[in-house]
């Protein structure tokens, strides 16, 4: 009898303690980890990314075998995106240099990204700036894309503000 109760109580013990990993994970919103994306999430010599507009909505890189390399895809917004292009600023003239790039890139990104989404309204979204590259910058590309995201996952709407 002491033996079935021991055993008894290893089975709840190991039921609660998988049930206590396994819950969490239950409750957790569907959808993917949130994600930290930075300028070097995307770059200027990526597929797709010379093609988007500003207020256009595209995903995040993925391997197109169509294209044979890994790309962002123009979406619609409604069709669920994970990227909203905001803006784009021309870097100042000079030789390039990244970290003098990345630092413009991220102050003027954040300027505009303050501006359309001031406090409360930025509070489930991040940004991140898309820089030239030495090539791009070598044929004349001097422009940075400030792109906003939802680091919990996708949206299906646009993230711009009415104005």
């Amino acid at each position: 009898m002491r033996v079935r109760m021991r055993m008894a109580s290893r089975r709840l013990v190991t039921f609660a303690a998988l049930a206590l990993l396994v819950l969490p994970a239950a409750d957790a919103a569907p959808g993917r980890a949130p994600t930290d994306k930075d300028d070097t999430f995307l770059t200027a010599e990526m597929g797709g990314v010379f093609d988007l507009e500003a207020g256009e909505c595209f995903t995040d890189p993925a391997h197109s075998a169509v294209l044979g390399q890994v790309t962002v895809l123009y979406t619609p917004c409604e069709d669920g995106a994970d990227n909203q292009v905001y803006g784009f600023v021309t870097a100042p003239d000079g030789t390039f240099d990244r970290a003098r790039l990345a630092a413009f890139a991220w102050e003027t990104c954040e300027r505009g990204f303050t501006t359309y989404w001031p406090g409360e309204a930025a509070r489930d979204l991040d940004f991140y700036p898309v820089l030239p590259t030495a090539a791009t910058w070598a044929f004349g590309d001097q422009d940075v894309m400030c792109v906003a995201y939802r680091p919990t996952g996708e949206f299906t709407e646009s993230l711009l503000p009415l104005r």
